[in-house]
């Protein structure tokens, strides 16, 4: 029962940051790309990553709180329903090339930054440690 008290909270601040961060007005810059929703997704992969790669062998992390922030608060925050509504969205507005280039962007980007978070993260890592991680 504790771990969906956990994955709530995190859902809570996941969904609240995500709106706050969505009402930021970025459209002025990118014209008709919807970038808030590329720039959250992009930011979940990263924090996932980074986060589940410190935390996969260190017994001291409760399960029930990796849940709350893994399931909870990022799976809350990111939004892959948002960006294929925007996507669909972009193709009946005649914007073929752009809902082509802003699901590409949001894959490559999302594997991109997933990379960047465990790479950080064994680079945290090994320097707790002491030691060096190969690139």
């Amino acid at each position: 029962m504790r771990k969906y008290v956990f994955i709530g909270f995190g859902g809570a601040l996941g969904a609240v940051l995500r709106v706050a961060f969505k009402n930021v007005d970025l459209y002025r810059f990118a014209g008709d790309m919807p970038v808030n929703t590329l720039l959250i997704n992009i930011a979940g992969s990263f924090l996932l990553a980074l986060f589940l790669t410190v935390v996969y062998n260190r017994p001291d992390w409760h399960p029930d709180i990796r849940l709350g922030i893994t399931t909870g608060f990022i799976g809350a925050f990111t939004t892959f329903s948002t960006m294929c509504k925007e996507i669909v969205f972009l193709i009946y507005s005649a914007n073929y090339l752009l809902a082509a280039s802003y699901a590409l962007l949001s894959v490559f980007l999302g594997f991109g930054f997933a990379w960047l978070g465990v790479r950080l993260a064994k680079r945290m890592i090994a320097k707790r440690k002491g030691g060096t991680v190969p690139l």
